[in-house]
């Protein structure tokens, strides 16, 4: 290796230059040629965790050129597909490439520097893909920002990642980000990409005023910029949803997002512009980012985008609309679709006619042999309810991002709609273990992805232990926090997830529970809570959320959520959902809401949900793991009051500070 000689002439230079110099000298060199494997610095790369063969040896990329790879060979055809005023309207991967180029020069002048922050607070959009792919070209951190975030915790994401851009929606999220923009001394400029602006305000901008900004920017100086990239940098930041703590800036390299796209895509094998998808699920979550922008643009996929009211009851029209190849669920999504379809009693009538022959399509992954009876089944009434979940052509259904019940799994199996669970973190840029019609198992999240590999540390007599990852897949790090990203990753390089799981004998990995949400009790059993909370679920129908609580404590109890509607905002009214209603009126109980069981301790009920505990507490491995307890709360947990994260998975931390009386209740504190 050739390196250039620095001399010094130490007359001309005072003690200040001396230092500048020979801090440059090492960065250059030191810096540039020793890499590790971790980085807490913006600005510093890392070693890449190549292999010698296989997937894990392929060369690295760039956002940018795996996105040229797309638009050469792919160009005219079409990328992105949303609604305007009830009418598709389409982007192909030239012109979605050239408004990617747009925005990423009107990002260099409004100032944006070199690793600083573009924060993106919005749903789901083409706008919402351009900002962050233009970002990126543009050399920033393109970070989202959960639509649901306060001021506050606004204010420390674009704060964390000294953001110089921050792009909203609406109104609604320009508020929030004026409330707190005194406080961010590296902002330049925002830029709301829904609607026109309230009023003008200095440095804020609407979409279209935005993508002419960089007009006058030379294409040569982007494309000098675009060159100096390298796939082992960060491009991307993926904030935790901070149920410990502060949320913590998860650090993505470009080698990161391709190389996983490439993996997961190939182990699902999905075909090149053949793959359609709908995009609702929350993009500042690394699941739906990974899934709707990388994966989709690596194998030439369509995008479109549902409303932004999807969880609220469009998303069922856009499905029927779109008739996406795959779609990703998180489990409340799939246990709604459930609960919606229970009740619609006509379905409900033909499936209980035809409950043997849908149970034998359980047998469908286990035996390669079709059973008799499916070929009507499937005509008469499978196809019909595929078609009319607009999941007709869909190939392959997930779920991820939270534990989903043995119960929601079997009900789609039996309508022949195999959900194959998915495994992984933001640390590891989505999926570690992926499920696929050629490898599934019931309750099992798959087999790791090829070339990467999974080891389970200090496991016990059962094989159980915490789960560890290595591949390409493996975040850089945390922004500026060394000492969080020592503790995810071992001096090895193995990053530490935290959750338990053993292996089959076939090498499925299985999730038997996570270490920070075990529950130590008293006479110091480790209980792991979800397992004895989805059973209950299982066998108390109207029991929407259940947590069990007893750290540190004699006994076990459990705290309880009736299932009920939601209003416009997504908050839980107190209204029994129509499942709900019907499961009263089952019992001898005229109700229709949760306050009228919970205000007359609605004797039948109450007995109901007794009798469900005493058959899991008959199932219980000892004593100590039995519920001796419980208690229906007044609301059942949402995203806006703070019980659930962003993609619905419950936030146990919160919930126990929130319901600390009624916890306190429980042991007579």
């Amino acid at each position: 290796m050739k390196m250039q000689l620095f001399c010094i002439n130490t007359e001309e230079h005072s003690a200040s230059v001396m230092l500048s110099l020979l801090t440059n000298i090492k960065n250059r060199f030191f810096t540039k040629y020793i890499l590790e494997l971790w980085s807490t610095a913006r600005d510093k790369p890392v070693k890449l965790r190549m292999e010698a063969s296989g997937l894990g040896s392929e060369p690295p990329m760039t956002i940018h050129q795996m996105f040229m790879s797309t638009v050469q060979k792919y160009g005219d055809y079409p990328a992105l597909r949303a609604k305007k005023d009830g009418i598709w309207v389409t982007l192909t991967y030239k012109e979605y490439y050239q408004h990617a180029r747009a925005a990423a020069k009107s990002f260099l002048k409004l100032g944006l520097e070199r690793f600083h922050g573009v924060g993106i607070l919005g749903f789901n959009s083409p706008e919402w893909f351009i900002a962050d792919v233009g970002c990126i070209l543009a050399g920033g951190l393109a970070t989202g920002i959960y639509t649901t975030n306060s001021p506050e915790a606004c204010h420390y994401v674009a704060h964390n990642c000294e953001a110089n851009v921050l792009v909203v929606e609406n109104n609604k999220q320009l508020i929030k980000i004026l409330q707190v923009r005194d406080q961010l001394p590296h902002l330049k400029a925002i830029v709301q990409y829904k609607g026109e602006l309230e009023q003008k305000l200095p440095n804020v901008y609407t979409w279209a005023e935005f993508m002419k900004f960089g007009a006058s920017v030379p294409d040569s100086e982007l494309d000098v910029l675009i060159d100096s990239q390298k796939a082992n940098e960060c491009c991307t930041l993926i904030y935790t949803s901070g149920t410990t703590g502060n949320p913590k800036g998860v650090m993505l390299s470009h080698d990161n997002i391709t190389w996983t796209a490439s993996a997961a895509g190939r182990m699902i094998n999905l075909k090149m512009a053949e793959e359609e998808l709908v995009s609702y699920l929350p993009l500042s979550h690394v699941a739906a980012q990974v899934q709707d922008m990388w994966i989709c643009m690596r194998f030439a996929g369509i995008t479109s985008f549902a409303e932004p009211d999807a969880l609220k009851g469009s998303l069922a029209n856009t499905l029927r609309d779109v008739r996406p190849t795959s779609f990703l669920g998180v489990p409340r999504v799939w246990e709604k679709m459930q609960e919606a379809m229970k009740a619609y009693q006509g379905l409900h009538y033909k499936l209980n006619h035809l409950e043997r022959i849908s149970q034998l399509i359980l047998f469908l992954y286990s035996d390669s042999s079709v059973p008799w009876g499916f070929t009507l089944a499937n005509a008469l009434v499978y196809k019909n309810v595929r078609k009319a979940l607009g999941l007709d052509r869909c190939r392959s259904c997930f779920t991820g991002a939270a534990p989903i019940t043995k119960d929601t799994l079997e009900y789609f199996m039996s309508l022949y709609i195999p959900i194959f669970e998915l495994y992984g973190m933001s640390e590891s840029t989505g999926p570690h273990t992926v499920s696929w019609a050629e490898g599934y198992r019931i309750m099992s999240c798959g087999k790791v992805l090829t070339g990467c590999k999974t080891k389970l540390d200090k496991p016990d007599n059962d094989g159980i232990g915490e789960i560890c990852f290595w591949g390409r897949h493996v975040f850089m790090g945390y922004l500026n926090m060394p000492e969080k990203t020592e503790e995810a990753l071992d001096t090895d390089g193995w990053l530490h997830s935290g959750d338990l799981g053993k292996h089959d004998e076939d090498d499925f990995l299985f999730i038997t529970g996570r270490i920070k949400e075990l529950i130590i009790t008293a006479g110091g059993e480790n209980v792991p809570p979800v397992p004895i909370e989805d059973a209950l679920k299982e066998e108390v129908s109207i029991i929407s959320n259940a947590m069990l609580v007893g750290d540190k404590k004699k006994f076990l109890s459990m705290l309880l959520t009736l299932k009920c509607n939601i209003d416009d905002n997504g908050d839980p009214t107190d209204e029994l959902t129509l499942l709900a209603v019907d499961y009263c009126q089952q019992h001898g109980v005229i109700a229709s809401k949760v306050s009228e069981i919970i205000n007359k301790k609605e004797p039948a009920i109450y007995k109901a949900i007794q009798e469900g505990i005493d058959r899991v507490n008959a199932k219980a491995t000892s004593n100590a793991q039995r519920i001796q307890k419980w208690t229906i709360l007044q609301r059942d947990f949402s995203i806006s009051s703070g019980e659930l994260g962003p993609t619905m998975k419950l936030k146990r931390p919160v919930v126990s500070k929130m319901y600390e009386e009624d916890i306190n209740k429980f042991y007579g504190e």
